[in-house]
């Protein structure tokens, strides 16, 4: 019989959000959210479904993941710990090595922000879970509700996948929404172990012959550094997804933001009841009272020992001052 694991991908490091995320402390860690973490919200909104959880991090994170786990009273689980980020290919190789070939694997970022209360949820979760058990390997299109151009698309007929396609401009993505078949592609897969690897070894032998030297050279949870630079960084979107003849996808109607920029984070704020003031500007992170003049829609964010402020339309360009600073201020990024 079938075992359904839970493999909870914990790697990413958040550079969208500095200065609140960083190298020591990515987003998925911050517990700013009704003060829990995104971390611990993945791991509770999946336990009814599974018999299994595994946590695949690296050598950075996984001590804080431990210490979330313990903060919710989750206690059994697995992990495998990566020694250097080879992307999200590999860090699936891993865990569907760590598996039987039978046993089905739903595969979810730890940083989503997802409303799990009604039962869009389940129901989407259930149904992939069972196209998963035919062989099929499954993703999650959420149906967009405004033309975003911080996510990639699906094109689907059904459960049928026609196409993915890269974040469009914002002219692409009205198109996307008034044609009406294509979803927000949600980063989340389920498919059997065997199934997965079978195709990633027909559409990159190299990563499936490396991932599989570096697993069978583990040390307990710890994967080895040596062997695992030689497995090419490749994301599992262009390693299977969009070249595998067996993709299903289950549209979904279920909340979801994969909470990847500040543009996110001051929606779900506000929601939430964070202040703004008539002009739509926000503080984060600071309590003196602060008054923004002629300036409209900006986000101030504050730590500290750094200030951002920024445009809330031009929250996709934080990555590029993280990636900046990483070579000109190491020490503000860490």
């Amino acid at each position: 019989m079938s075992n359904i694991i839970n493999v909870i991908l914990s790697g990413g490091v958040g550079s969208r959000l500095w200065p609140l995320s960083r190298k020591s402390k990515p987003k998925q860690y911050l517990p700013i959210f009704e003060g829990q973490t995104l971390f611990q919200k993945t791991v509770s909104r999946n336990l009814e479904f599974m018999d299994d959880v595994l946590i695949v991090g690296n050598k950075d994170n996984y001590e804080l993941s431990r210490a979330d786990l313990g903060r919710i009273a989750v206690h059994q689980y697995n992990e495998l710990v990566e020694a250097c980020p080879r992307n999200t290919a590999a860090a699936i190789a891993f865990a569907a090595y760590h598996y039987k070939e039978d046993d089905i694997l739903f595969v979810t970022p730890s940083d989503h922000l997802i409303d799990e209360t009604g039962k869009e949820y389940s129901k989407a979760v259930c149904r992939a879970i069972e196209l998963a058990g035919e062989g099929n390997i499954v993703t999650f299109g959420l149906r967009p509700t405004k033309p975003e151009t911080g996510y990639g698309y699906i094109e689907a007929a059904g459960e049928t996948v026609k196409g993915f396609h890269e974040k469009p401009d914002f002219e692409k993505a009205k198109d996307f929404l008034s044609l009406g078949n294509f979803l927000w592609n949600s980063g989340m897969f389920c498919f059997k172990a065997g199934v997965f690897l079978e195709e990633l070894r027909k559409f990159e032998t190299e990563i499936f012959d490396q991932a599989y030297g570096a697993y069978i050279l583990k040390k307990g949870i710890y994967l080895p550094k040596r062997e695992s630079l030689r497995i090419p960084s490749l994301s599992v979107d262009y390693a299977v997804m969009e070249r595998s003849n067996k993709i299903k996808v289950v549209p979904s109607s279920f909340a979801w933001s994969d909470m990847g920029s500040f543009e996110s984070i001051y929606e779900y704020l506000k929601e939430k009841g964070h202040h703004t003031d008539s002009s739509g500007n926000m503080a984060i992170g600071i309590e003196a009272y602060t008054e923004f003049t002629g300036l409209s829609n900006t986000i101030l964010i504050f730590t500290k020992d750094a200030v951002l402020v920024l445009k809330k339309e031009s929250s996709q360009e934080v990555k590029d001052v993280f990636h900046r600073l990483e070579n000109e201020r190491p020490e503000l990024v860490m």
